[in-house]
């Protein structure tokens, strides 16, 4: 059953638990997306109590600012004390890993455990983004032509968005023969990119990432952590290594044949890794 959380400052973010066990709070990317997890959802519900959420001012949430990290994991607190959980374990994707590091970060007595799938580290996106853009426009091939007219556009309609969304998405997955149907999949229930939150948010994120006082902080942190890579993933997998090194409590798992969405391209591997962390006694 849909659930409305409330904010500190009166926003109203959508959210939906379901499953049996250990709670666990799902954290989706973007920034500016809305919970694409149900299937990550469909393959732990079995071993744990899933709580997904909607960011503010994205998806089914009230689409109201401010967006900034502080916010988000101000939201992120918002959902836990909606549930009644005084800890929890996070799973984040991608933007959503970088918010769940965070949160782990600044509240570590909350966090059991911390999945980080698909992120990009610590450091300034200057290490990695040039090789990012270099992938993305070899993984479109033929898209590319329709995906740099529709990036370039004024104005979009909401149709144009869509499909702009779609084919860059579709660059995500290794399968390249069905990269669009994964990536139609995704935007199924269309539900609208919140792009000022995503310029905000990403704006910020190059100001404060990269900081020698991050990484001191990730040494620190005593979180037990599982990244989880797939090996195919356009954003170099690189990015993510100093993250591990720094982080006293960490495990890897890199899923071969798999992109930016790994339990798409590998569910057997992901359940079994990120299912038998989430399960394990540490």
């Amino acid at each position: 059953m849909d659930e409305t959380v409330l904010t500190e400052d009166g926003v109203r973010l959508w959210a939906v638990r379901s499953g049996a066990g250990g709670p666990v709070v799902f954290c989706h990317g973007g920034p500016g997306l809305w919970d694409t997890l149900g299937d990550v959802a469909a393959l732990l519900s079995d071993k744990v109590t899933v709580h997904r959420w909607d960011q503010r001012g994205c998806g089914r949430s009230e689409r109201r600012g401010p967006y900034a990290m502080a916010r988000s994991v101000a939201d992120l607190d918002a959902v836990r004390r909606h549930f009644g959980l005084a800890r929890m374990a996070l799973l984040g994707h991608s933007w959503g890993a970088q918010l769940a590091l965070q949160y782990a970060l600044e509240h570590p007595g909350r966090v059991s455990k911390l999945v980080y799938v698909s992120g990009t580290g610590i450091d300034q996106d200057s290490t990695w983004h040039a090789a990012y853009k270099q992938n993305l426009r070899a993984n479109l091939g033929s898209h590319l032509g329709r995906w740099e007219a529709l990036k370039g556009r004024g104005e979009r309609s909401d149709a144009e968005d869509r499909e702009y969304s779609v084919l860059q998405w579709s660059a995500d997955f290794s399968e390249r023969e069905r990269a669009v149907e994964h990536a139609e999949r995704m935007a199924t229930p269309w539900l609208g990119v919140n792009f000022e939150c995503n310029a905000t948010i990403n704006a910020e994120g190059k100001r404060t990432w990269g900081t020698t006082a991050l990484r001191a902080a990730c040494e620190g942190l005593e979180v037990p952590t599982l990244i989880v890579d797939g090996a195919e993933d356009i954003r170099p997998r690189r990015a993510v290594d100093s993250l591990e090194q720094a982080l006293p409590r960490v495990s890897r798992e890199v899923l071969q044949g798999a992109g930016h969405l790994p339990w798409v391209e590998a569910p057997d591997g992901f359940r079994a890794a990120v299912g038998g962390f989430l399960t394990d006694r540490l």
